[in-house]
């Protein structure tokens, strides 16, 4: 067969869709070139939020050398912080799931076309489309399997994503850079399209351009209405039915907001959690104490209202905790002035983050505590009885359950 033979996926003739032109695959890229551009900046600032230069502690992603060169100690303020930048990265991520289809199917005769490279720019654009088309694919699959499944990956999910999205966006950009201004210039030009995407014998069309994007914008649209009140809450959060975490609440009562790791998934021995039995050992500048909850209850109580927010993408609304001040307990351990950072030990057996690390800056503010009470009830063995931390703004894993040690100083 001749490689123009009209069998061939390598023959312009091949492909009959009349949909298919640069005006269309040009306003899906510009729509993914914001969306997309957004996705990966929000993700860099989930990752900056695990604090991962507190290595090896948090940090679930070895040896990534230049490619942490934005890592910061992140803020307190605003507490509903990681709740709207996760929140914003998941839904959105999800919500261009039908535009990246729509734009890789509109692409998809320039991935069997011959010769390979016609010149340098066209190998550079045709290695460029490749990583492109394959670092998508994998970011989203990997993002929506880990926000459906949890953890489904071998290994961490954390370096896959992370390293994967940095050779997706520097494909992107790439692409971007070659790209962009045909485009724009594709979307404000009017009258008939020509091009290599065109089709030389098109079948008859069944519906137009514009009602094509329209569909892919109302797959979008639906995507979105069916995910984003997992993130908002409150009676939005029922009309999240592809969420894990959308619907009803799991339960009622003060206790009754969402959880992600129960007490016996994490391997939680209730005869280690009663009063008997549980001490919090703290150790720091002046030595170590252990201290029973009815002891922690003599302490100062302090209250914050603060909301439960994951990498899934779902958040709680802001619950009234009630406990001991993180900066109160490295007081009791010769951290009189300014708190350093801490190093937090649960007695959970199964799952991730079963020790965490939490900045200086988050010890110090005065809404973070030990939680011992959730609106005005004991917690739940689920919501992390005797005690767990929580911290403003911070990702759900760092806000530990079942703590049983906190280690203050140099980690």
């Amino acid at each position: 067969m001749r490689i123009d033979d009209p069998r061939l996926p390598s023959s312009p003739g091949f492909w009959r869709s009349p949909l298919r032109g640069p005006r269309f695959t040009s306003v899906l890229g510009l729509v993914l070139l914001v969306g997309i551009t957004l996705l990966f900046v929000t993700g860099l600032v989930s990752y900056a939020a695990y604090n991962p230069d507190l290595s090896p502690v948090n940090d679930q992603t070895p040896d990534k050398g230049i490619l942490g060169f934005y890592l910061f100690a992140w803020p307190t303020d605003p507490h509903w912080l990681y709740r709207l930048t996760q929140g914003l990265h998941v839904t959105l991520g999800i919500t261009l799931i039908p535009v990246l289809l729509a734009k890789l199917w509109s692409v998809v005769p320039r991935l069997f076309a011959l010769p390979p490279a016609r010149s340098l720019a066209h190998a550079l654009e045709r290695i460029s489309l490749l990583l492109l088309v394959g670092g998508g694919l994998f970011e989203f699959t990997t993002g929506v399997l880990n926000v459906q499944l949890d953890y489904v990956f071998p290994g961490s999910f954390y370096p896959l994503h992370f390293y994967g999205a940095w050779v997706f966006f520097s494909a992107f950009v790439a692409h971007a850079v070659l790209k962009v201004p045909t485009a724009v210039r594709a979307v404000r030009e009017r009258g008939r399209e020509q091009g290599e995407l065109v089709s030389p014998r098109p079948d008859a069309p069944t519906v137009s351009r514009r009602g094509a994007l329209w569909f892919v914008g109302g797959a979008s649209l639906l995507l979105l209405v069916t995910t984003v009140g997992q993130s908002i809450g409150g009676a939005l959060r029922r009309t999240a039915l592809l969420a894990p975490h959308g619907g009803a609440d799991p339960g009622s009562g003060p206790n009754g907001f969402q959880i992600n790791k129960t007490a016996a998934y994490a391997g939680i021995d209730a005869a280690e959690t009663g009063a008997e039995a549980w001490r919090l050992v703290v150790t720091g500048r002046t030595g170590t104490v252990r201290l029973s909850r009815a002891q922690l209850l003599r302490m100062p109580l302090h209250s914050s209202a603060l909301p439960i927010a994951c990498v899934e993408g779902w958040s709680t609304a802001d619950q009234w905790w009630r406990g001991v001040r993180l900066r109160d307990l490295a007081a009791l351990v010769g951290h009189d002035g300014d708190p350093p950072d801490v190093f937090v030990e649960s007695l959970q057996r199964h799952g991730a983050f079963r020790r965490a690390a939490l900045r200086a800056n988050q010890v110090a503010d005065p809404r973070s505590l030990l939680a011992l009470y959730v609106n005005g009830e004991d917690l739940s063995p689920d919501h992390g009885y005797p005690a767990r931390i929580i911290v403003p703004a911070a990702p759900g894993v760092l806000n530990t359950k079942w703590v049983a040690r906190l280690t203050f100083g140099d980690l």
